[in-house]
C-alpha cells in the first residue's frame, strides 16, 4: 500500500479511536495485521501520531487549562484542585508503567491479547452501564480524592492493549458516581499528562531503535499522519461529549465485542 494513503489512514484510525472507549492501541495493532505493512518500519509513525490527538484535547479545552494554570499561579483553590485531581490520577499509570514497560511491550505484540480484551472490555462497559447511578452534574475540578484515585488507578488497566485508556478511565468514573459528561471530560484531560508521558518515555528509550527502524516512513509520512490525528481527533472529542451524555456507552460496547469477536475468529484462520 501507498506510505501516504496508509499515514492517511493510520491517522485517522488514531483520531477516531484515541478518545472513545475502543483502544487506539488496540485498533493500529489489529490495523497492522489487517493492511499488512511493517509495523517496525512505522514503530515512530504510531508513537508521533499520538501528540496530534493530544493537541486536539489542548486546542478544544484551551480555555480551561489555561484558567487551571493561572489559577495555580495566583493559588486559587478551584484551579489548585484541577491540578490536583490530574496529578494524582495519572501517577499511579506513570509508576506502574515505568516498573512493568518491558512486560508491556510483549503484550503489545499480540493481536490475540487485543481481540480478547475488546470483547471482555464491552461486555464490562455494558455491565457498568446498567448498574451506575450517577450523582449528579460536578465539574473535574470538585471531584474527591476517592473517585480521583479510583480513576488512576482504573487507567492503570489500559496497560494491557485492548481496553483502552479512555474506556477505563470513563467506566471508572461511572462505576464510582460521577456522571457522563464529567467523566468524559476528565478522561480527556487526563490523557494529556498520560500520553504525553508515554509518548516521551517511549521516545528517550528507543529513539534510535525508532528512527532506524523508520526507513521507508519519512517525515512526510509523519506529518501527514500528525495533521490528519489531530483534525479527526478534534471533530470526535467535539461529538463525543454530547453523545454519550444523550445516549451512553453501549453502541460503543457492542462495537467492541462485535470487532473483537472479528478478530478472534480472523487470527484462528
Amino acid at each position: 500500500m501507498n506510505e501516504t494513503v496508509t499515514a492517511i489512514l493510520l491517522g485517522i484510525v488514531e483520531g477516531l479511536t484515541e478518545f472513545i472507549p475502543v483502544s487506539s492501541t488496540g485498533h493500529l495493532i489489529l490495523a497492522t495485521e489487517l493492511f499488512g505493512y511493517d509495523a517496525a518500519e512505522w514503530a515512530m509513525f504510531n508513537v508521533v501520531i499520538q501528540l496530534g490527538a493530544i493537541l486536539a484535547v489542548v486546542y478544544q479545552y484551551w480555555g480551561t487549562f489555561w484558567n487551571a494554570g493561572l489559577g495555580v499561579l495566583k493559588l486559587e483553590a478551584e484551579g489548585l484542585r484541577f491540578a490536583r485531581n490530574l496529578i494524582l490520577a495519572f501517577l499511579p499509570s506513570a509508576v506502574l508503567g515505568l516498573a512493568f514497560k518491558d512486560y508491556i511491550d510483549i503484550m503489545l505484540g499480540s493481536p490475540s491479547i487485543v481481540a480478547w480484551a475488546l470483547i471482555v472490555g464491552g461486555v464490562a462497559i455494558l455491565a457498568i452501564e446498567r448498574v451506575a447511578k450517577p450523582n449528579g452534574e460536578e465539574s473535574v475540578a470538585d471531584l474527591p480524592l476517592k473517585q480521583v484515585i479510583g480513576v488512576g488507578l482504573a487507567q492503570c488497566l489500559a496497560m494491557i492493549p485492548g481496553v483502552s485508556r479512555s474506556g477505563a478511565t470513563i467506566m471508572g468514573a461511572l462505576a464510582m458516581g460521577v456522571n457522563r459528561k464529567t467523566a468524559a471530560e476528565f478522561s480527556f484531560f487526563l490523557a494529556v499528562p498520560t500520553m504525553l508521558g508515554a509518548t516521551t518515555l517511549e521516545l528517550a528509550t528507543k529513539y534510535e531503535e525508532l528512527s532506524s527502524a523508520s526507513g521507508a516512513v519519512g517525515w512526510d509520512e509523519i506529518a501527514i499522519g500528525f495533521v490528519v490525528s489531530f483534525i479527526v481527533a478534534l471533530v470526535v472529542i467535539r461529538a463525543f461529549v454530547t453523545y454519550v451524555s444523550r445516549h451512553g456507552f453501549a453502541p460503543f460496547a457492542w462495537y467492541r465485542i462485535v470487532v473483537g469477536a472479528l478478530a478472534v475468529w480472523l487470527f484462528a484462520l
